[in-house]
C-alpha cells in the first residue's frame, strides 16, 4: 500500500475551484524513477484517482492545486508565500515527530475512505469545467 499526501482545506476555500495534479513517485528511498505528473483534474477526481493508484502500488502519490499564474508578480508571490510556510514548518517539526500515533491514525482513516474511480466520461467533462474556469474573464 502507498501513501497519499494532499492539502486538508476548509469548506469554501478558493483552492478547491483550481485544478489539480498528481504527482506519483517512488515510496521507497532506494527506488529512483522520475514522478509522473498526471492531470488537471478536479480535486474530487483527482483524489479518487491517488487513492486507488496508492491502494495497489507501493507508491507516493501528491495531489496537490494547480495554480495558474498569469504574472511574473503572481509567481514570486506564490515562490515567498511557499518559502514562509516551509520556514513556519521547520519550526514546528518538533510537535509533528511527537506526534507519530496521531498521523497513523489519520492515514487508517484516509484508507477507509476511498471514492469510487471516476470513469474517463466523469474525468473529460472535469477537464471542460476546468478549461471553462480558466478561459474565463
Amino acid at each position: 500500500m502507498g501513501a497519499l499526501v494532499t492539502l486538508e482545506l476548509p469548506a469554501g476555500a478558493p483552492q478547491l475551484d483550481l485544478p489539480w495534479i498528481i504527482t506519483f513517485g517512488p515510496l521507497d528511498d532506494d527506488e529512483e524513477w522520475e514522478p509522473v505528473v498526471c492531470g488537471p483534474y478536479e480535486r474530487p477526481h483527482a483524489l479518487a484517482l491517488a487513492q486507488h493508484i496508492v491502494a495497489d502500488e507501493d507508491l507516493m502519490a501528491v495531489v496537490e492545486p494547480l495554480l495558474p499564474a498569469t504574472t511574473l508578480e503572481q509567481i514570486r508571490a506564490e515562490i515567498a508565500n511557499a518559502q514562509d510556510l516551509a520556514a513556519e514548518e521547520a519550526d514546528e517539526i518538533d510537535d509533528v515527530l511527537d506526534d507519530d500515533a496521531d498521523s497513523e491514525d489519520e492515514e487508517h482513516e484516509h484508507d477507509e475512505h476511498v471514492a469510487e474511480a471516476p470513469s474517463a466520461d466523469e474525468l473529460k467533462a472535469g477537464f471542460a469545467r476546468i478549461s471553462a474556469r480558466l478561459t474565463a474573464s
